[in-house]
């Protein structure tokens, strides 16, 4: 399989998962406080990595890593955690998605100069149509809520933004992409103990279904997609190739919206979506 076809399969496949966490969490914060899912989600995730780690014998990392490690895990989880659930009980999903959606455009930015990483006009052109896109999907029957969950919001972008950057200099230790997640997010869950026993006492009150959607929102929306979305960053030739892939996850959040919560689409999702998809080609070959 080529580069580029894997590095579009694996950043697809990321996006699916982390779709699934806008209508989880709704559902989990129903019974959940914010920080507790946070750290139920982190914690699972955690669990799941290093079971993985486990079989595949992977060591430990270098002393002098490990506070690298922790900067990873408080940007990519810890703090990306808290204002995505912050942000979430506070605003409608239109304005979530919306703000979410800056954060390839954030990215590319910032890689055009701090790695040189150029992207051509039709690229631009390209980030442009996505991003109306989106903003067509979520607001043609919504409005655009405006409060301090915009902030919350904002902020979980600003440090998602944060860890896609840092992602190279772990590599550039000579990291592979599975140990760079694992290692993170044991970092990450270690900074969340604090919420572990408020965390443990809504859990026994949870019921079958609750549980289920945590579980889910641990293993693949955090696990597996970190591990996917890692990959992805560490063999692709731009940062960009594989962040732009996050323009979908609201198209995708609104499939799986009218799967899991009967939220009915409206036309807008058909415009819109079909705005993002051709958005994502025409950056297939404006990079």
């Amino acid at each position: 399989m080529k580069i580029k076809t894997k590095v579009n399969l694996l950043g697809f496949l990321t996006v699916l998962f982390w779709a699934m966490a806008f209508p989880f969490s709704k559902i989990a914060i129903s019974h959940f406080h914010t920080n507790s899912l946070a750290i139920l989600r982190c914690g699972i995730a955690s669990i799941f990595l290093c079971t993985l780690a486990i079989y595949k014998k992977i060591s430990f990392p270098k002393k002098q890593d490990i506070p690298k490690f922790f900067i990873s895990g408080l940007f990519g989880f810890f703090l990306y955690l808290i204002f995505f659930n912050i942000g979430l009980q506070s605003l409608t999903s239109a304005t979530s998605s919306i703000i979410i959606a800056t954060t390839p455009i954030m990215t590319s930015i910032v890689c055009t100069f701090l790695y040189q990483e150029k992207i051509k006009w039709l690229g631009w052109l390209a980030t442009a149509i996505e991003f109306i896109g989106i903003i067509v999907l979520s607001l043609w029957d919504g409005t655009l809520s405006f409060n301090f969950g915009i902030v919350w919001t904002l902020l979980s972008a600003i440090v998602f933004c944060i860890y896609n950057l840092y992602q190279r200099k772990l590599v550039s230790l000579g990291y592979d992409s599975f140990e760079i997640v694992t290692y993170s997010m044991v970092c990450g869950a270690i900074l969340f103990l604090f919420f572990l026993p408020n965390a443990v006492t809504e859990l026994a009150t949870a019921s079958s279904i609750q549980i289920l959607v945590v579980l889910s929102l641990g293993i693949f929306s955090s696990g597996v997609a970190y591990v996917l979305w890692g990959k992805a960053l560490s063999i692709a030739e731009k940062t960009s190739e594989v962040t732009n892939f996050m323009f979908v996850t609201p198209l995708l959040s609104t499939i799986l919206g009218f799967l899991f919560l009967k939220e009915i689409p409206s036309m807008g999702t058909f415009i819109g979506g079909t705005m993002i998809l051709i958005g994502l080609v025409l950056f297939q070959f404006g990079k």
